[in-house]
């Protein structure tokens, strides 16, 4: 039985394209007695949570099945061996029983190369990690807690794992960010199986992605070996968990004040290359929080973007909504990157508008300049960020084995 989550009642907040349905988790399996987070079964209505491994086994599997073609002079119907359906097994068998069925148990019809990659093959050995990977001697699977989003009738699979106490405190907030990796696949051709790096904050349920290299698995080759995986990606998150709070406590040095800036907050956003509606929520919500809407640190302006991507996005999971992640995150961890690629949108911008004259050349000059104060400021903090960058990436090859 799944625990869906009544989008009428819930107190959460709609992010993204909502999905066909939300199962709520709590401990790896029946043997756990895992409850959720305070902050995090609030943020989701009070829901009542099925194990990770319940809900795992409730998603749709797919098999292969023969595919035909009708031959237009005949009417006969000719089998071939170059393409195989992917099929729903329990929805073909309630198809056999009743025509007027309301699911259709087709997802896909892939060439012969395709590889299917089942839930089951992929969750079932993270399962047994849980068991055996502790976090302050408590075995992980007793601390997981997350949701699982099924999109495409099933055939699309997001899911966000987190681990209760491996976390990252800030002074002054009650609720952690709380570590984990969001993951996913589908029957569809694009990735078979992928996971990364993630975190949620408790304080405003804004979601940070990306926080490790993507690891991707497609449909074709060899399937790998899923237990190995697994425990090296763990490890990743847990360095990720130990670097955080440094990268936050750096950003929250960095202030840019935009009262001596040529933009403002709300453009600041759009030079990274967010759009308008993005740009307005992000702003809002790094304006609210700072001490001044004037001058504001990277690691609130970070949180404004994540504040918008979480809640206010109006694509889908997946590519489209990557490529701003990327940006809010170079935010918190390249301010310098950032600084740059904002410069150079602002250059851009100018060179757009064309030149109305020496006192509007001479005003873009002006204004590029400031720019250029902020980035020359950065940089005497700049090497302790790539240096913490570049030890973690270390260390990360080193769990990757």
């Amino acid at each position: 039985m799944q625990s869906h989550v009544d989008e009428g009642s819930s107190s959460e907040v709609t992010e993204m394209k909502d999905p066909e349905s939300r199962t709520i988790f709590a401990g790896v399996d029946g043997r756990t007695d895992t409850e959720l987070p305070e902050w995090y079964r609030e943020r989701h209505g009070n829901a009542d949570p099925v194990t990770f491994a319940e809900a795992v086994r409730d998603l749709p599997q797919a098999v292969e099945t023969t595919v035909a073609y009708q031959n237009p002079y005949t009417d006969e119907w000719v089998e071939t061996e170059r393409f195989n359906a992917l099929v729903e097994p329990s929805r073909s068998r309630e198809q056999a029983r009743d025509m007027d069925a309301e699911t259709d148990p087709l997802f896909h019809v892939p060439t012969d190369s395709y590889s299917i990659i089942n839930p089951v093959d992929v969750y079932g050995p993270l399962e047994e990690v849980l068991r055996e990977e502790t976090i302050d001697g408590t075995p992980l699977g007793e601390v997981m807690f997350g949701e699982i989003r099924r999109y495409r009738g099933g055939g699309e699979v997001h899911m966000d794992i987190m681990f209760d106490g491996l976390e990252v405190r800030l002074p002054g907030r009650s609720d952690p960010i709380t570590m984990g990796v969001t993951s996913g696949y589908d029957f569809f051709g694009e990735h078979a199986v992928y996971v990364e790096g993630f975190a949620q904050d408790g304080y405003c349920s804004n979601t940070m992605r990306s926080l490790t290299d993507k690891e991707v698995i497609k449909h074709v080759g060899d399937v790998r070996n899923f237990r190995t995986w697994w425990e090296e990606l763990l490890a990743q998150v847990e360095l990720v968990a130990d670097d955080l709070f440094e990268f936050i406590r750096d950003a929250q040095d960095i202030d840019l004040d935009f009262s001596e800036l040529p933009f403002t907050v709300t453009e600041f956003y759009t030079l990274l290359g967010f759009p308008d509606y993005l740009a307005e929520r992000a702003a809002g919500d790094a304006e609210a929080n700072a001490a001044s809407p004037f001058e504001i640190d990277m690691w609130t302006l970070h949180s404004g973007a994540t504040y918008a991507l979480t809640h206010f996005f109006q694509g889908k999971e997946g590519a489209s909504l990557d490529q701003y992640v990327r940006i809010a995150n170079d935010i918190l961890f390249n301010p310098e990157g950032t600084i740059e690629r904002v410069e150079q949108a602002y250059e851009q911008q100018l060179e757009a508008d064309g030149d109305d004259g020496s006192q509007a050349s001479l005003a873009g000059e002006r204004a590029l300049a400031s720019i250029e104060r902020v980035s020359d400021d950065l940089q005497e903090k700049v090497e302790q960020f790539e240096e913490r960058e570049d030890a973690l990436r270390e260390r990360f090859q080193e769990a990757m084995g």
